[in-house]
């Protein structure tokens, strides 16, 4: 029996809203699967789904948040295989290479998990000041993030631009890849059966073009990365954007990136706000 493929939102699997599918096929146009092609309501639910879920995790002890992704990632682990045929089959690599990618997914998402207690280092610390005061700033995640995913590198792609996102304490409305979703869907399956509360991560597959508008528009959301938009909706969503002044992360402007990379902290970093408290010397 074929997998039926469904939305993850709310921590849980609905069908979308629309009641349609579209067709995935490999790299040799072979049909893999018809996942669900998501319509502008599911947005709107995700984006209400990840809001809920903003005080709860944005309030969770970093350590705790960091355990949590390690966990993720010993999950991810265990589904290898997995994740090496839908990467394979999906870009077009050996199995070989496949796996390369996979284990570098796996590494980085450990990788973002060990920086959950020690971004606010890094980010944050005490400013001099003239006064007997003590002047500390300290970053606070900006709170319900849109993230289109990167188009071509369907699994260390998503993960990383998935994994900075929650680490620091934001929620997430993730678009993967339209043309290869599965590890995506695959990817929310390990989500809802760890420790991550229901809403902050929600995968809706689909075209981005479709789900993008809403999501730059919608005054709910707090900040949107632009990863694996094209440079003529990358211009549309950013005007869009700017009625609430989002934040926007821009893609790459000549070529998708190499994700193999060092990420270093800049996709972090733009989904931080500083806070600043002034306090007396000696009370």
């Amino acid at each position: 029996m074929l997998k039926t493929y469904k939305l993850f939102v709310g921590g849980k699997f609905p069908r979308s809203e629309s009641g349609r599918v579209y067709e995935v096929t490999d790299s040799k146009g072979n049909w893999l699967a018809n996942p669900p092609l998501a319509s502008r309501k599911d947005a709107r639910d995700a984006v209400v789904a990840a809001r809920k879920a903003v005080g709860g995790w944005s309030g969770a002890t970093a350590y705790n948040r960091g355990q949590i992704l390690y966990r993720i990632a010993e999950m991810l682990e265990g589904r290898r295989e997995q994740f090496i045929g839908e990467v394979a089959a999906g870009e077009g690599l050996s199995r070989a290479k496949a796996a390369g990618r996979v284990d570098a997914a796996v590494d980085r998402w450990v990788w973002y998990a060990g920086w959950a207690d020690k971004i606010a280092q890094v980010a944050g610390g005490a400013n001099p000041v003239a006064g007997p005061f003590f002047n500390l700033s300290s970053p606070e995640p900006t709170g319900v993030v849109a993230v289109l995913a990167p188009r071509r590198c369907s699994f260390l792609g998503l993960v990383s631009v998935l994994a900075p996102v929650i680490v620091t304490g934001n929620t997430a409305v993730l678009v993967p890849s339209e043309e290869r979703p599965l590890p995506a869907l695959s990817l929310s399956e390990v989500l809802a059966t760890s420790d991550l509360p229901g809403g902050v991560v929600n995968v809706l597959s689909g075209r981005a073009s479709e789900l993008g508008t809403p999501l730059a528009a919608h005054q709910d959301v707090n900040a949107i990365d632009l990863a694996g938009a094209g440079p003529e909706l990358a211009r549309d969503l950013e005007i869009a954007a700017a009625d609430n002044l989002k934040r926007v992360v821009r893609p790459a402007p000549d070529r998708e990136p190499d994700w193999r990379g060092d990420p270093g902290t800049a996709r972090m970093l733009p989904f931080l706000e500083t806070k600043t408290v002034w306090h007396p010397v000696g009370s």
